[in-house]
């Protein structure tokens, strides 16, 4: 989470009446500064409001730790101390353990308890050192003062008659119904406002649908004379209704997305659930109301409808509730599911039912007795039943029937009574009514699943089970081992000695002491040591849209200031400012992870100029985020990266060495088979996934290293083992800077040189820390004005203090200027011209290719990666069979031996149905499923690609051959089980083309789903793209209306259309070679095969040229993916 997104929430908490506060975490991405603030509001807040607040945090700085009035320790779920601040380092002390002079309080308390670094705080001389375990000082504490005034305490039962009683509120909200009501409407409102390109994009794709379908229907010239020219009136309400129903379904993912926020909100009793439904419910009528009359408006009098002005608002009136009942039904599914997979699942079930079961797709009479029930609770049916008699009793359809198959008086009933359909006007608003019923329905359950249904997932984190004898560390570590591991080999030209300046170095910097903890580590591959220099560097981006209607002038927003340093092998660097000063810019400008703006200044690695390409081959990044796939073991992810970022010339099993080198030095040996997973959801804990992070730079073999806050959001424990993992890799040599924001005295003191920024990106102190920060401490206080710091107090919280724009007003320094006159800057200034001329006898960086790896070995080791990550995916790949099954098993009860039972026209348009719903429904299925896959992916991609890993190509090679697989063994169930039970009779050559057919066809929705995502910037986006294709697919399928009876002008749409191909190529496949008569109303009887030439333009001869049709639409998706990744990156960076 981001530091805005975190004081947002921290504020969310204190604008509350509540005076019972519990806040988890509330400084992490915070610097020290602005946590000291913040936690210091809330100080006053409670001695102001006499209110009682409970906060955990991580590593907090000893001046915020001392804010605190009282502390609970905990550890290994048992309460070690609780009680005064003051006393609690005296418990200890009682113990057997004391605090260091230089230690913050709060990371000693949440170290004495590990077994790892217990025993460096033991001081009894008397007494041998022995672990103590929690149990035994939370037993400890109870025979301690503080420990026995509590049960004392706790023994005495409160009195409550010292409590007025109205101290507690009988109230469950702070607010009446009414104000809870206008509160969730304005936020409901201000949210559409905010999101709403997404409505004005639905609402084009509308627009561009209706004018799409008039085209094609009124170029049918909609003759309204006999039985024959219903069917395309009866196709365009059918197809309104569907588009209108589906326009909807964008919502669901809308609703699903905002849960989590709902879910917090409504357990904090911010509102009810009531409140928030209502105001949610309300304010999408007039959406239905646009959308709804939109296409009523351009479509009605478009096509050629009823002309009467009573039958045009009785029309708008059914889309309306159709639409509403759409919108309720997804709110509902979305509420029950809670998460987007199984809220797309949900939804996808729902859909399939009301669609095929509706009473086009196959007529009333011909439903199974056993599903009968489901045409009866389809909203669909009484949509289409609605329309179509407010169309076919009008009296334009008034003239006399002359099928004597067909009981009824005039056309138009008798083109209701061959589908089934009520005659009687009154069934128009029977049907309008039951919609309405469907909407109170919808929206109750939603209600009720919004207050009664819980979140469906918990975060959980991988826990290594830690032997005792293996978890216990030896400190004994003798530095003698320093000059023997300092020995690099290089396999080229033989061993190399490191000078004895980098030996002389450490053992003259503060930090050889702790290299007790952190020795020299033995690297089996050998690295070029190289340093980083950056002169008179600035970045702008183009002036924020929100800036210039504040009234800010320029074209441009400058974020760094001609900042200017020098980063050098051997030494860690740490880059610290007040939040917003522009520390990850700086880093992603010098790693060239800016994806826009405008950068100027020079950049030099080791004396040469800075080409992208082949830096990305010397650095690593470690990004924030921690960016991983989640379906993949720790060891594997290693694996991966160096297989594809290591030389050719290295073999397999010397780079598995170093795999398991780097797993030593970030100690995750322990974790090697656990699952990384979803960051928050499950795997890796937040840790964990710090040094999995840095390792997978780490076995890349990089020269530099830059690391974007790697203990951000960890505690003082976690961001120990973090510091020392990143201090061993500076010690092999390397160059590394981190940004960092709340770093403890300790970690603080872990760093060799400072950079430090002020707001507005200007530099304003660069060199070394010194022995405690002295040099540092030294510049600062040189300046006129600047406080002395405190005794004690961590350094980095005093420097962040004095620097924050709140001090600068007391001060009157600009710090930028003071340090461009320092001696330091000069010293700094020389240090760069001295770095920026390259060493004599040097070379500048060069590769021969530009991927470490072949394009053969980048398909291979992308596709080994796909492997593992799609067989322990059971979520997607699960639900994916299941759904398949699920849906072959509800055509075949549908359309239970329909396959060779064909005697009249509605069998075989039963049949074609069959066939088109199969079809479409699988096909969008995997289209949907696969969005959030690609979509996660693509962010691990875009890392992956930044790194110089592997070409986009590769990349997607592995993604398309990997769901291919999969594919296949779906087809194959869906085919045996739909051809088998539905009968089209079993002969090897026709279930050959059936399963051929269905194969090609989920392949080729599965890449355009994959594309969908490739060419947006989100799936919010992509999902409702992806509808308007799903639509236009629909319309010129050749179901709805016949390719014969499409105008000539827009038949090319019917040639584009891929799923118009495969239910052509699956229809003559199984039916094209049929002689069976079917009888046709109003016509003479024909056989199977004249009727599907003449009526529907399908043609056996045609089924080679389908396949190869099938396969080229698969490469053209296929295609526009690759290209898509490789050029559109939507990160904003």
């Amino acid at each position: 989470m981001g530091e805005k997104e975190e004081r947002a929430c921290v504020g969310e908490i204190l604008v509350g009446p509540a005076t019972a506060l519990f806040m988890d975490e509330i400084s992490t991405g915070l610097d020290s500064s602005t946590t000291f603030k913040m936690v210091k509001f809330i100080k006053q807040m409670v001695c102001a409001m006499d209110a009682q607040v409970i906060i955990s945090l991580l590593q907090p700085a000893p001046e915020t730790f001392e804010l605190f009035d009282d502390i609970i320790l905990l550890s290994e779920g048992q309460v070690v101390y609780q009680g005064p601040r003051e006393n609690i380092l005296e418990f200890f002390t009682s113990v057997g353990f004391k605090c260091p002079q230089r230690k913050g309080v709060a990371d000693f308390l949440q170290e004495v308890t590990s077994r790892r670094d217990q025993e460096q705080y033991w001081f009894r001389e008397d007494k041998p050192y022995r672990y103590v375990p929690v149990s035994e000082f939370s037993n400890s504490f109870k025979s301690f003062h503080v420990g026995e005034q509590l049960s004392r305490n706790l023994s005495v039962p409160f009195d409550t008659s010292k409590v007025h009683p109205s101290t507690l509120t009988a109230k469950r909200y702070g607010i009446s119904s009414w104000d809870l009501m206008r509160a969730c409407f304005a936020r409901e409102w201000l949210l559409m406002r905010r999101n709403s390109f997404v409505y004005v994009f639905k609402t084009t794709q509308l627009i561009i649908l209706a004018a799409i379908t008039i085209g094609l229907f009124r170029g049918t010239k909609m003759p309204h004379e006999t039985i024959a020219d219903g069917g395309a009136y009866y196709g365009a309400i059918f197809f309104g209704l569907v588009s209108i129903m589906f326009n909807g379904y964008a919502d669901l993912i809308m609703t699903a997305v905002r849960l989590p926020v709902f879910y917090k909100q409504r357990d904090s009793l911010v509102y009810p659930a009531w409140a928030f439904g209502l105001s949610y419910l309300v304010l999408r009528v007039p959406i239905s109301l646009l959308e709804s009359g939109i296409w009523v408006v351009l479509t009605y009098y478009g096509i050629g409808f009823a002309p009467g002005a009573s039958r045009f608002f009785k029309q708008f009136l059914a889309y309306f509730f159709v639409h509403q009942t759409a919108l309720t039904q997804f709110r509902f599914v979305a509420s029950v599911g809670r998460t987007l997979l199984m809220s797309h699942t949900l939804g996808f079930f729902s859909n399939l039912l009301v669609f095929v079961l509706g009473g086009f797709i196959i007529a009333k009479d011909d439903i199974q007795p056993w599903w009968i029930w489901t045409y009866w609770l389809s909203p669909m049916t009484y949509g289409l039943n609605a329309v179509a008699i407010n169309e076919f009793l009008d009296i334009r359809w008034s003239k006399p029937n002359s099928d004597s198959k067909l009981d009824a008086s005039t056309i138009g009933k008798a083109i209701l009574e061959s589908r089934a359909v009520p005659v009687d006007s009154f069934w128009y608003w029977r049907s309008i009514g039951t919609l309405f019923g469907f909407i109170l329905l919808f929206n109750l359950c939603f209600i009720l699943a919004l207050t009664y249904l819980s979140p469906s997932q918990k975060s959980q984190g991988v826990i290594a089970n830690v032997n005792e004898s293996e978890s216990k560390m030896n400190h004994e570590t003798r530095m003698d081992n320093v000059e023997k591991s300092i020995e690099l080999q290089n396999a080229s030209i033989g061993p190399i000695v490191a000078d004895t300046t980098m030996l002389k170095t450490l053992k003259n910097s503060r930090n050889y002491g702790k290299l007790k903890h952190s020795v020299l580590r033995e690297v089996s591959l050998p690295f070029k040591r190289l340093s980083l220099v950056f002169n008179e560097l600035n970045y702008y981006i183009d002036m924020p849209s929100e800036m210039k209607e504040s009234g800010v002038q320029g074209k441009r927003l400058q974020l760094l200031r001609n900042v200017s340093g020098a980063f050098r092998p051997g030494l860690l660097t740490a880059l610290i400012g007040v939040t917003g000063a522009g520390k990850t810019t700086l880093l992603d400008v010098l790693a060239g992870r800016k994806t826009g703006g405008y950068i100027e200044g020079n950049i030099s690695v080791s004396g040469y100029p800075k080409r992208q390409e082949t830096f990305a081959r010397i650095s690593g990044y470690c990004e924030q985020n921690d960016i991983h796939s989640p379906n993949v073991t720790v060891h594997e992810s290693l694996m991966f990266s160096a297989f594809l970022r290591l030389s050719p010339e290295i073999d397999l099993k010397t780079k598995k060495m170093f795999v398991e080198e780097i797993m030593d030095l970030v100690e995750l040996n322990l974790l090697r088979d656990a699952m990384v997973g979803l960051s928050g959801v499950d795997g890796l804990s937040t840790e964990q996934r710090k040094r999995l992070t840095i390792a997978v730079e780490l076995v890349a073999n990089p020269s530099i290293i830059f690391m974007d806050e790697p203990t951000s959001g960890l505690d003082a424990r976690a961001a120990a083992i973090v510091m020392r993992a990143i201090r061993n890799t500076v010690n092999t040599g390397r160059t590394v800077v981190c940004t960092i924001h709340q770093p403890s005295i300790d970690i603080f003191e872990t760093f060799d040189e400072l950079l430090l920024m002020q707001r507005g990106g200007q530099l304003i102190y660069a060199g070394e820390l010194g022995h405690h920060s002295s040099h540092l401490i030294e510049y600062f206080e040189s300046i006129p004005g600047v406080p002395k710091i405190p005794e004690g107090y961590n350094p980095a919280t005093w420097v962040l203090e004095i620097t924050s724009p709140s001090f600068k007003p007391w001060l009157k320094l600009d710090f930028a200027e003071v340090y461009e006159r320092s001696s330091i800057y000069k010293r700094n200034q020389e240090l760069i011209n001295e770095l920026s001329i390259p060493s004599s006898g040097s070379m500048d960086l060069a590769f021969s290719k530009r991927y470490a790896q072949s394009f053969v070995a980048q398909c291979s080791a992308c596709f080994w990666k796909q492997y593992r990550a799609y067989w322990r995916n059971p979520q997607y790949n699960g639900i994916r069979f299941f759904s398949t099954c699920v849906t072959a098993l509800i055509f075949c009860t549908v359309f239970w031996r329909k396959g060779m039972n064909i005697d009249k026209q509605q069998d075989l348009f039963n049949l074609l149905g069959a066939i088109y719903a199969a079809i479409l429904f699988v096909g969008c299925n995997n289209a949907n499923c696969v969005l959030p896959i690609v979509a996660i992916e693509r962010t691990v991609f875009n890392r992956e690609r930044a790194a110089g890993m592997y070409s986009s190509f590769a990349y997607a090679f592995a993604q398309v051959c990997i769901e291919i697989i999969y594919i296949a063994a779906q087809s194959l169930l869906y085919s045996l089980l739909l051809y088998s039970l539905i009968d089209f009779g079993w002969k090897l050559d026709k279930f050959f083309w059936f399963f051929l057919l269905m194969f090609m066809c989920l392949v080729y929705f599965t890449c355009f789903g994959m594309m969908t995502v490739a060419i947006t910037p989100n799936q919010k986006v992509a999902n409702v793209l992806i509808f308007f294709f799903y639509c236009l697919w629909n319309l010129f399928s050749g179901f709805i209306i016949p390719r014969k009876l499409m105008p000539f002008g827009l038949r090319w749409l019917f040639w584009a259309n891929p799923v118009a191909w495969s239910l052509h190529g699956i229809v003559v496949s199984q039916l094209g070679e049929l002689n069976n008569m079917v009888k046709i109303p109003g016509e003479p009887s024909m056989d199977v095969r004249t009727f599907l030439e003449q009526k529907l333009g399908y043609r056996h001869d045609f089924l080679g040229y389908i396949a190869l049709v099938h396969v080229c639409f698969a490469l053209f998706f296929i295609f526009i993916f690759a290209f898509s990744i490789k050029f559109l990156n939507f990160q904003k960076r």
